[in-house]
């Protein structure tokens, strides 16, 4: 059995292991996650999902009400979401699944719509937080939604245009309480103000609680120098880069995945988290509040060749790998 989102193959005494053969199901299309100890952990939906759900029920429902949608993922994969629709308003209630501390779980997203003359015009009002300077990828003052969360809204949309037979559509989108959980977020440090980010590389929330932890801890214990990454953008590339290794996401568990791979392992991934993981201090100085702000300033390599060579010296037998978003490796140590 292996899992659609991360390509992961289970092994078979986990599968035996199952407390809950009757969501196996759920498993084999990737809603749900199998650990070690069989247990089964429901998959949540991201904020971009949660959006373009209720992007499509406001479209939809100029045709008539609605009590659900179906959402093709980036990761590809399609899901039916309870979202309602009325007179033009979608909601949408994010449900984060099994993972424990989601702040955004039960968050409640709203869209109104509009027919309009021809195309679909995408706008982002209350409760969605913009940039409040200029960053590599993101101007001052745009929404804080990313390109994976932004064609999922797109897509949605266009689908429920094609449904209605709808030439053309405005859509507004608004997360009401977006601005009362912003400060519970990472926004704050990444220079966003005034709402939630709107977010999902695959389109789900992984259960990132204690058990599924162990389950990938074990994963990292069994392989022989594992890769370990932080994220789906580091799992795509590693994989490519590093066929024939066991390849391992483990977010932003890397000190605990480098202790279990007893320092014999391969850091591969976006520089973010895995630069401020090998030196916490790394931004000191540098009038840059992300990694990526440092990466596009000159003499960036000067700092970043300096941490790796620390970081070196104190784990000779880890291999770090620095990848930007299109694959191009930008650093890293032998």
């Amino acid at each position: 059995m292996k899992d659609p989102v991360t390509g992961f193959e289970y092994p078979e005494a986990w599968v035996r292991a199952c407390r809950t053969p009757a969501l196996l199901g759920d498993v084999e299309r990737g809603l749900a996650l199998l650990t070690a100890d069989g247990t089964v952990l429901r998959r949540g939906f991201t904020t971009g999902t949660t959006a373009a759900a209720a992007c499509k029920a406001a479209i939809l429902s100029l045709s008539g009400d609605v009590d659900g949608v179906s959402v093709t993922l980036p990761c590809g994969i399609s899901v039916d979401l309870p979202a309602r629709g009325r007179d033009g308003m979608g909601t949408c209630v994010k449900d984060a699944g099994d993972h424990p501390s989601d702040v955004t779980a039960g968050l409640e997203f709203l869209a109104r719509a509009e027919g309009s003359p021809e195309n679909l015009t995408l706008q982002f009002g209350e409760g969605i937080g913009r940039y409040s300077r200029d960053t590599p990828r993101y101007s001052q003052g745009s929404p804080a939604v990313s390109g994976p969360a932004l064609s999922s809204i797109f897509g949605a949309s266009l689908e429920a245009m094609e449904e209605t037979g709808c030439h053309g559509a405005a859509v507004m989108l608004q997360v009401p309480r977006g601005t009362e959980l912003a400060p519970s977020t990472l926004n704050p440090r990444l220079g966003i103000e005034g709402g939630i980010s709107i977010l999902g590389t695959t389109g789900f929330v992984e259960p990132w609680d204690e058990h599924l932890v162990a389950s990938v801890m074990e994963r990292v214990r069994a392989a022989d120098c594992p890769v370990l990454t932080t994220g789906r953008t580091g799992l795509r590339f590693s994989r490519l880069l590093f066929p024939d290794r066991e390849v391992i996401l483990v977010g932003g568990r890397i000190r605990e995945a480098l202790e279990a791979a007893w320092g014999q392992a391969i850091l591969c991934g976006l520089p973010g988290l895995i630069l401020r993981e090998i030196n916490p201090g790394i931004l000191e100085g540098t009038g840059c509040a992300t990694v990526e702000e440092l990466l596009a300033r000159e003499g960036w390599s000067e700092v970043v060749e300096a941490s790796l060579a620390a970081f070196r010296r104190r784990m000779p037998g880890v291999r770090v790998v620095l990848v930007d978003r299109d694959g191009r490796i930008l650093g890293g140590s032998p």
